[in-house]
């Protein structure tokens, strides 16, 4: 059975960007773009070089998200199709998705 490898991965909010950034031996590996809005931070896209995927990155940007919306007293609005995938892989998370965020499966 393979052994799938995990990365310490540091996450850094780089406002300045607009977005969560995702490094492994000082190396920038992935990144969330954010927007901040009223009572939400909407998770726009998530990308990860398809070499590195599957490797945890992704997860650790998951959850520095849902860290910084917790921490500004906001919810998460997961546009982003790995940030909802990922979401719904953790239901334990849901009460942190903003009520008018799309559900996987939902039409618009």
């Amino acid at each position: 059975m393979a052994v799938k490898e995990r990365l310490v991965v540091q996450v850094t909010d780089a406002p300045e960007k607009s977005r969560y950034e995702a490094y492994v031996d000082g190396e920038l590996v992935g990144y969330t773009e954010y927007r901040h809005h009223d009572d939400t931070i909407m998770l726009a896209i998530t990308e990860v070089p398809e070499e590195l995927q599957n490797k945890g990155i992704g997860a650790a940007l998951a959850r520095y998200a849902l860290a910084a919306a917790r921490e500004a007293g906001k919810r998460i609005e997961p546009v982003d199709p790995f940030i909802a995938g990922w979401l719904e892989r953790h239901p334990e998370h849901a009460h942190m998705m903003h009520e008018k965020a799309i559900h996987l499966g939902e039409e618009t």
